[in-house]
């Protein structure tokens, strides 16, 4: 099973190539691959009990780069995107399996020279995993309860360019998937691996464009947003049920690509009242304030809030802090989209999708 998930990933990676390498699409566009070697993260004891060997990994991606034909691809020092076909070793064939992932990454350029680079890279995808939870046959696995998952990807790395067209890569990789509580049990795993390995150019390089960039307008913006989502409650119950949120969004345009800002939330979880035996109608709210870093790409931000429940608190955990990470997508001036995933530290909560309208 293994072995045919990683042939089914390699021909469809190859078999892209194989279409686009004929056409101008193939200008700037380059394919990869990483070796990897590292550890799973112990988070819990359980872990250490369970990992007996090191984790390694293979990925091959496929990922273009841009020459500066928008303003923010300059912004940016040229960025490059791409698709990547990953497939790892857990640590433990028996009790994890192995996992196979796609993702999408977006890589930015910290430092961007002729024939070096440094950048760091995140990405975001769905990953198979081959082993999960079972109470007969697998109960040692308490990370993962579902094949399906939510792969997330960040890296800081270096790329040296041999020739014209063959580069060297090499850096740090940390990977994480999960379920988004959509499964239960959901610790997830994490893992930390060096990496290295060779970039090809299919096509060819097209020279960047150099404009001056207009000068930023500093103001503040004001958002509402709904959402709605849903959960499993820490029980290990089969049962899914309903959230959502409201949200007031306040945040300063500090500069082109960093803003600011400040809020409030009103949360509603349907789940509470089946995980406490003293219970009130009132318990399924919770309200607080956030504080928002965003990273803003053209029409896409990437947001981590920090937020403090204050007035209706949080009953089930006694959780006194909430964190959310939030991938928004502006449709219009006024309209947008976003995805969310809400959490206590490092403790999932639950995913939602949301629109928003600029007040």
């Amino acid at each position: 099973m293994n072995r045919q998930i990683f042939v089914i990933g390699f021909v469809a990676f190859f078999g892209f190539i194989s279409v686009f390498g004929q056409s101008k699409f193939s200008d700037n566009l380059h394919v990869m691959a990483n070796y990897h070697s590292g550890f799973l993260l112990p988070e819990y004891s359980v872990f250490n009990y369970a990992t007996q060997d090191f984790v390694r990994a293979i990925d091959v991606s496929i990922y273009k780069e841009t020459f500066g034909k928008k303003s923010w691809e300059q912004v940016y020092k040229y960025p490059d995107y791409g698709l990547s076909f990953f497939y790892s070793s857990l640590g433990n064939d028996s009790i994890y399996g192995r996992e196979a992932a796609l993702t999408y990454f977006f890589r930015v350029n910290i430092l961007n020279k002729s024939r070096f680079k440094i950048y760091n890279r995140t990405g975001i995808g769905l990953d198979y995993v081959s082993k999960t939870f079972d109470l007969k046959d697998n109960f040692l696995n308490v990370a993962i309860g579902s094949h399906v998952n939510i792969h997330f990807n960040f890296r800081f790395g270096a790329k040296y360019l041999l020739t014209d067209r063959i580069s060297l890569n090499t850096g740090i990789s940390f990977d994480h998937f999960s379920n988004a509580n959509t499964s239960e049990p959901n610790l997830g795993l994490n893992s930390v691996t060096a990496y290295g390995g060779m970039s090809y150019l299919l096509g060819n390089r097209v020279e960047k464009i150099v404009n001056e960039i207009p000068e930023h307008t500093k103001k503040n913006i004001a958002e509402v947003f709904v959402s709605v989502g849903g959960k499993h409650s820490r029980a290990l119950s089969d049962k899914y049920f309903f959230a959502s949120s409201l949200a007031l969004d306040l945040h300063r345009q500090t500069s082109r690509v960093f803003h600011v800002g400040t809020g409030f939330d009103l949360f509603y979880d349907s789940s509470v009242k089946s995980q406490l035996s003293s219970y009130k109608s009132y318990y399924d709210f919770q309200t607080g304030i956030h504080f928002s870093q965003s990273l803003i790409y053209n029409r896409v931000s990437l947001t981590i809030q920090e937020g403090f429940y204050i007035g209706l608190k949080e009953r089930v955990e006694n959780y006194f802090m909430y964190n959310r990470g939030i991938l928004k997508y502006d449709l219009t001036e006024h309209f947008s989209v976003r995805l969310t995933m809400k959490s206590h530290l490092y403790i999932l909560d639950y995913p939602e999708i949301g629109i928003g309208i600029k007040l």
